[in-house]
């Protein structure tokens, strides 16, 4: 007798169940965002024209928000909130992806530093309920990122040191988290440390509201050498690590005056060697560290090559060498960040659009991290992969039944994650609500 085919050539396939949730998992950063009371901050900070699509912000801002931590890229995944039963497992209205793009276009440079207010505002409240530094140490670092576009359409869009045509944002992100403490799209042409000082004041005043009242350390690269800057730093009270250009006659004749005897070597990949030494540089402290290669490569690059940096920091050259390469951390969050949701698109030709989805892209990146905290789905003070929890929590699927008059999602038999998920909701739920 022949066997009965069981090929997936046979399985029939249908989009007609409304009790299904693709995204069930977003019911975990609903119940942070409920916590935090964020539509209603939307509503009462964002001021847009009523005529220009900007009657209820909130949610349309949430919309974006919760479509970005499931995953979209672009206006039009938005769509995946609006099928079969996930609205309900979202604590707002969900808008329609014509909407949301109408709402966006109405934005002005002054509209979007409204919103940075917001994420400001967020911040402050979700760092009270238990996710912030406190009176600990909190390491910032300083970077930029290419967000490159495709077309010559998009406003503000241009080729800058790296010849790519896009945007150049500049980013500060807590070390330990990897939490995206404030964020400003800049045009591609952009210089690296254009806007630095007035970014630095506004980060720093952000951090102090928000209730960091330990010791700040902000980490640079060359790109934001500035007397100015460390000008700043000094008013402001905040310590600092910044890296300098090496090259230059200065800073070479600072560095040919250290003595051979002062070099401590510190250990390095094989086929490599390097050391780390200190001088003094304009009254500052400079470290330096000096590597190069041995063995058969040798011969072809035979010199030190060196890298710098000033601080204000205590401690040997080689404990703040070392805390000062850890600023490669910030690569890991802007990466997250880009890559697989939020900011991996531009959608609009307008800056100011453009400007907004990125604030947009600032929140659902730090409601996961927020989420994964508060909820104990990472230990304290460890960075999150957004792309992780997106796929054993925020993607999981589900179907919302009721059960004795109490709505209850039913997941996936053996799902590897599902008591982390659960623990995850009791705890989010017994948090307190934020003060407003």
């Amino acid at each position: 007798m022949k066997p009965v085919s069981r090929g997936i050539d046979r399985v029939a396939v249908t989009f007609d169940d409304p009790n299904l949730v693709a995204n069930a998992g977003l019911l975990l950063i609903a119940t942070v965002v409920n916590k935090l009371g964020l539509e209603a901050l939307c509503n009462s900070t964002i001021r847009l024209g009523t005529r220009t699509g900007g009657f209820q912000p909130g949610r349309k801002i949430l919309t974006l928000v919760h479509a970005m931590v499931a995953g979209a890229t672009h206006i039009d995944h938005a769509n995946i909130l609006r099928a079969g039963s996930t609205a309900a497992v979202l604590p707002h209205r969900v808008m329609a992806p014509s909407t949301l793009g109408t709402f966006l276009r109405a934005f002005s440079f002054g509209h979007v530093r409204q919103f940075e207010k917001v994420i400001g505002d967020t911040l402050q409240r979700a760092w009270s309920l238990g996710a912030g530094p406190g009176d600990k140490r909190l390491v910032v670092d300083i970077d930029s990122t290419i967000r490159e576009v495709f077309g010559k359409l998009k406003q503000g869009a241009a080729f800058g040191y790296t010849k790519v045509l896009g945007y150049h944002p500049i980013l500060a992100t807590r070390a330990d988290t990897g939490e995206i403490l404030h964020a400003r799209l800049r045009k591609g042409s952009a210089n690296t440390a254009r806007g630095t000082k007035r970014f630095v004041e506004e980060l720093v005043a952000r951090l102090r509201r928000a209730g960091a009242t330990g010791k700040i350390i902000i980490r640079f690269d060359s790109g934001y050498w500035s007397n100015d800057t460390i000008k700043v730093l000094g008013r402001l009270g905040v310590s600092f690590t910044m890296a300098v250009r090496t090259g230059t006659k200065a800073v070479d004749a600072c560095i040919s005056k250290i003595d051979e005897s002062e070099w401590v070597a510190i250990e390095y990949p094989a086929g490599g060697e390097a050391m780390v030494a200190e001088c003094i540089y304009k009254g500052r402290r400079l470290i330096v560290r000096r590597t190069r290669l041995t063995g058969p490569q040798a011969t072809l690059w035979p010199n030190w090559r060196h890298f710098a940096f000033l601080t204000d920091l205590e401690g040997t050259a080689v404990e703040l060498d070392a805390f000062h390469r850890a600023h490669a951390v910030v690569e890991l969050c802007i990466d997250d960040w880009k890559e697989g949701a939020g900011m991996e698109h531009c959608p609009s030709g307008d800056f100011s659009a453009n400007a907004a989805w990125m604030c947009c892209a600032v929140l659902a990146h730090n409601l996961i991290r927020w989420s994964a905290k508060l909820g104990g789905l990472v230990e304290d003070d460890t960075l999150v992969v957004a792309q992780t929890l997106r796929t054993r929590y925020f993607s999981v699927p589900a179907r919302l039944v009721n059960r004795s008059g109490t709505p209850t999602l039913r997941g996936p038999t053996h799902w590897p994650w599902a008591t982390s998920f659960t623990n995850a909701l009791t705890n989010l739920r017994a948090v307190a609500f934020a003060p407003t």
